[in-house]
């Protein structure tokens, strides 16, 4: 077998074309929940604590000025930006609430109904069940 129809063989197989989908899906996700904290939620927090940027917040490393807009800071050299990572930790937490609440849904679709009791057997087996037992005895 050669290589190339090896490669086709795997690429094509249900779970890597599954996988595929996943990534891209969970990519474009991630930028909707970019958003969803960058322009709608963080504002409204940044409104609630009295206009604060978190996305701005850093410590100078290299004796910057205090009060330089975090992008000149960065210019001037190393800086700790702990805003930012506060922006993306918060992305997270939505981004796992939200794929929580989509796979507790999926699940609770998911349930099979509870089996139906089974059906009661043919006569013949029935019969047949009761010449068995009376040669037991």
């Amino acid at each position: 077998m050669s290589m190339a129809s090896e490669f086709k063989e795997f690429a094509l197989k249900g779970n890597v074309m599954d996988l595929a989908v996943g990534v891209i899906i969970g990519g474009a996700f991630g930028k909707i929940v970019d958003s969803l904290v960058g322009d709608l939620i963080m504002p409204v927090v940044s409104k609630i604590f009295g206009g604060l940027d978190f996305s701005s917040y850093y410590i100078a490393l290299a004796g910057q000025a205090a009060g330089l807009p975090l992008a000149e800071a960065k210019k001037a050299g190393a800086v700790l930006a702990y805003g930012n990572f506060i922006t993306i930790a918060l992305n997270f937490v939505i981004l796992a609430f939200v794929i929580f609440m989509m796979v507790k849904q999926m699940n609770r679709m998911k349930k099979e109904a509870p089996a139906a009791p089974p059906a009661a057997p043919a006569e013949d087996v029935v019969l047949l069940r009761e010449i068995r037992d009376s040669l037991r005895k």
